[in-house]
């Protein structure tokens, strides 16, 4: 049996291999907190260490943190995996089935917007995959109004714009 730190890094990795999309930060602390594998603050401990020794990249959007496995972290699940109980990998499992949509609905359409030199918004709207981004749209509006309801819509409108894109284009 791995030792408890040990094996919470281990179950992060788990989650994160398992899966084409990044978690959240609140979606990971869902999981392993409401099974009462850690505290939230050996948690963050955990996604702290992990990002800082490149097993897993951090991203943060709008106040949210959006991590994904690397390749050094893939390199050591696979080694010690086995360190993680059957069923542990089970309840990963079974989360991950259950609520994999509603998960990946959460994480992988985002917007957000910044002030730029010119004293106008820089609006970054994207479609992430584990690997790729199928479409990515920036767009520079005068006020922030502007940027906010642009951020606010997407999530709804980008499958459309997507297919009126490729539409024009091929």
């Amino acid at each position: 049996m791995p030792e408890p730190f040990t094996l919470y890094k281990l179950i992060v990795l788990y989650m994160l291999q398992k899966v084409d999309f990044p978690l959240t930060n609140s979606q990971i602390s869902e999981f392993v907190l409401e099974r009462g594998y850690t505290s939230y603050f050996t948690l963050q401990s955990v996604l702290s260490e992990l990002s800082e020794s490149g097993m897993i990249r951090q991203e943060t959007i709008r106040n949210s943190s959006y991590f994904t496995i690397t390749e050094a972290g893939e390199e050591t699940l696979h080694y010690f995996k086995n360190r993680i109980s059957q069923p542990i990998r089970e309840d990963v499992d079974l989360y991950l089935r259950e609520n994999g949509m509603k998960l990946r609905d959460e994480v992988s359409i985002l917007a957000d917007y910044y002030k730029n030199t010119s004293d106008e918004y820089t609006v970054h709207c994207v479609v992430k995959e584990k690997y790729s981004n199928p479409i990515e749209l920036t767009v520079t509006v005068p006020d922030e109004t502007q940027a906010d309801a642009i951020c606010r819509n997407w999530k709804q409108k980008c499958q459309g714009i997507y297919e009126f894109v490729m539409k024009e284009l091929l």
